[in-house]
């Protein structure tokens, strides 16, 4: 059944960077007259087959507690949301990491921001954070676990894996309506909110000329990823974080669910280890989606650690 949708309670506006060659859609609240030293900007990235519009209902749960002081952005990735991909048929993590050096360049040059991530973007803005560590004030996680580790005889394999899916062109599934959209959203996560899916679901997809309602992610995101992930060269970065860190969790979340026994929850344990200085929160009735299931938690937390 249709939804009204979410009434935001403070409205984002979109514009376009240029990025490294790409046009970056960043969503903004506020402007850089609001920014100061004891509160930068808030830069927030998502996660993989997401957009920065999802950060919607923390923007809007920070300016119920503490009004419009904050000038906050929300990138789209490359190839995600209206962000453009350049016509590539691959991604690459790196260029995450290039992508938001650039983008910080033009949206706070030369001065630190608040960096926050989920999950892909959360193992995305710890690897920055570990490589520009000057840029970054303070470092929010929101479940950016990492990935399992590999080993250089898996190399060969992936490789080869990855050319056999060149050839076949990826696609991502197509819906009649926003509607339906908005279910599959609630599908992926039940305790996202009917008229909270409803709200993303326009943001998340676009109408075509064919009448459907398409993702609005490349397809090539779902190609096998061929250059190994190395967790000691992930590792070695997360030591040389110099900002205080975040790190949110999901009670509910299960990292058996995305890895099986290849990530075991005592290697993220000792990875983590190895940050600094890490304050940790596990937020109740919470999986993945954190900045959907407990908005009013993350932002409360965000404010006080912020501060």
């Amino acid at each position: 059944m249709p939804f009204d949708p979410y009434a935001e309670a403070r409205p984002a506006r979109t514009h376009h960077i240029a990025v490294r060659n790409l046009r970056y859609q960043v969503r903004e609240w506020g402007d850089a007259s609001l920014a100061t030293t004891e509160r930068p900007l808030l830069v927030l990235t998502h996660g993989w087959m997401d957009v920065g519009a999802s950060f919607q209902f923390i923007v809007d749960a920070l300016f119920r507690l503490e009004g419009a002081t904050r000038h906050v952005v929300a990138l789209d990735w490359r190839g995600f949301g209206g962000s453009t991909g350049a016509g590539v048929d691959a991604y690459w993590f790196h260029d995450y990491v290039g992508d938001l050096d650039a983008a910080l360049d033009a949206l706070s040059p030369g001065v630190p921001v608040d960096l926050a991530g989920h999950s892909m973007g959360g193992n995305v803005v710890m690897n920055y954070a570990g490589v520009r560590p000057a840029r970054v004030r303070r470092l929010v996680n929101l479940e950016g676990f990492g990935l399992p580790d590999t080993v250089p005889e898996q190399a060969p394999d992936r490789l080869a894996k990855w050319l056999d899916e060149l050839k076949q062109a990826p696609s991502l599934r197509a819906y009649a309506s926003v509607d339906e959209v908005a279910g599959r959203l609630r599908a992926n996560n039940p305790r996202l909110a009917a008229d909270r899916a409803a709200w993303l679901a326009p943001h998340w997809s676009s109408l075509r000329a064919d009448g459907l309602w398409h993702i609005l992610a490349d397809p090539a995101h779902k190609l096998t990823n061929p250059v190994p992930y190395r967790a000691a060269e992930i590792v070695a970065a997360w030591r040389r974080i110099a900002a205080p860190v975040l790190w949110l969790e999901g009670a509910d979340t299960n990292l058996s669910k995305f890895w099986g026994n290849r990530y075991p929850r005592a290697e993220f344990e000792a990875r983590l280890a190895q940050v600094p200085n890490v304050e940790r929160l596990l937020l109740a009735d919470c999986g993945h989606m954190l900045h959907h299931d407990q908005p009013e938690a993350v932002a409360a937390r965000l404010r006080t650690f912020l501060a």
